[in-house]
């Protein structure tokens, strides 16, 4: 039940940091993907139901880091 909640919630967490921290929506998908295929590598996540559920995430945060830096305002 842990790993379900886990797998709903931080992934997007980490695209919005991620975001946050590089100003790039994509930067911060990208460096999301690595480190969750790092633990599906080191058998972290070990169902395709996990997998699922955080590409469900990966697309929320997407979503909400593109509004991010939409509402960001940019200093020159």
């Amino acid at each position: 039940m842990i790993q379900i909640m886990s797998a709903l919630i931080f992934p997007a967490l980490l695209v919005l940091l991620f975001t946050r921290v590089t100003y790039n929506h994509f930067v911060g998908l990208a460096l999301t993907v690595a480190l969750i295929a790092a633990s599906v590598y080191k058998g972290y996540t070990n169902s395709w139901l996990l997998i699922i559920i955080d590409a469900f995430s990966l697309t929320l945060g997407l979503f909400l880091s593109i509004r991010l830096i939409r509402k960001t305002p940019r200093s020159a």
